[in-house]
């Protein structure tokens, strides 16, 4: 299994700041020590380029992105102060995304250790999103024949609003977003199919909804899933309002994973959310899904 990561760009964050930038290290670190990867299945992601970009976005604010330039009030809606670091990571975890569809079209299965930055619109990002990773793979997808049709599945617990601005008016694209119906954004733009769950949704609820939800999702027929395994809904995340535990958020995997094995859909995987504190509940939650996905699709790492 190949799976991606931009991780060669860090970009500097002033101290205290509450994005979780030391997740990804850990994360790639622990998915190494406790043998779910090995070192040959982790790939530099490759930048992705302004030709890519700009399928989802406007020429003008993905070049006030690369010169630095963004007005503040941007700046300030991403949440991350612009860095060169910054802008490089952001092409880099596209990158990574695009390749993890393409390899999941090739062998069934892969993923990218970051990604997810669904709340990222046409012309500026918001909400820790430079740039939106789904929206440009899936249209780069379309655009080169690679799919016909094919869905995301969003089961971060924010809903993914980027996602369906960009790509709402595509037929080929089906966006299920599950999340918290009082979480951020604020402003929802409506999905495909919308779950809103209340406050303090625990994993029985959760994981009904999701079966519901999903039996609409391969109605659709897709020829690939673009999964968004965010694991803020997780009852530690700080940002999250929910109340799974580390069990649900593995059977939710499971869930999604097995279906798309059994349908013959290949799925692409990329991190989105987790904010918990201390920071190992998200990363032991991130370990969990890719833990899912040696044990359905059956493959180790000196296999």
């Amino acid at each position: 299994m190949k799976v991606f990561h931009p991780n060669r760009f860090i970009f500097p964050l002033p101290e205290g700041h509450r994005f979780p930038l030391e997740k990804y290290r850990l994360l790639q670190s622990a998915l190494l020590r406790q043998g779910i990867l090995s070192p040959e299945e982790l790939v530099d992601a490759p930048l992705a380029t302004r030709e890519m970009i700009t399928l989802a976005h406007t020429g003008a604010y993905y070049q006030a992105v690369m010169e630095g330039s963004l007005h503040p009030k941007i700046i300030r809606q991403i949440g991350l102060p612009w860095s060169p670091e910054l802008a490089q990571r952001a092409l880099a975890t596209v990158g990574g995304s695009i390749c993890a569809a393409e390899e999941a079209l090739h062998s069934g299965i892969s993923g990218n250790l970051s990604g997810g930055t669904h709340h990222a619109l046409a012309d500026q990002g918001n909400g820790y999103c430079v740039f939106n990773d789904l929206a440009v793979t899936a249209l780069y997808l379309l655009k080169e024949g690679k799919v016909r049709r094919l869905a995301i599945v969003d089961l971060d617990v924010h809903q993914g609003n980027g996602n369906a601005a960009i790509l709402g008016d595509h037929s080929e694209i089906f966006i299920l977003s599950m999340h918290g119906e009082k979480n951020y954004p604020f402003r929802k733009v409506p999905s495909t199919l919308d779950i809103d769950l209340a406050d303090n949704t625990g994993d029985l609820e959760y994981l009904f909804r999701l079966d519901s939800a999903l039996t609409t999702v391969f109605e659709f027929e897709p020829e690939l899933v673009l999964y968004l395994a965010g694991v803020d809904p997780l009852k530690e995340d700080y940002l999250g309002k929910l109340s799974l535990t580390l069990d649900g958020i593995a059977e939710r995997d499971r869930m999604v994973l097995s279906a798309c094995k059994d349908r013959g859909i290949p799925v692409a995987l990329v991190l989105g959310g987790g904010y918990s504190r201390p920071i190992e509940h998200t990363v032991q939650a991130h370990l969990g899904t890719y833990a899912a996905v040696r044990e359905i699709y059956g493959t180790q790492p000196n296999d």
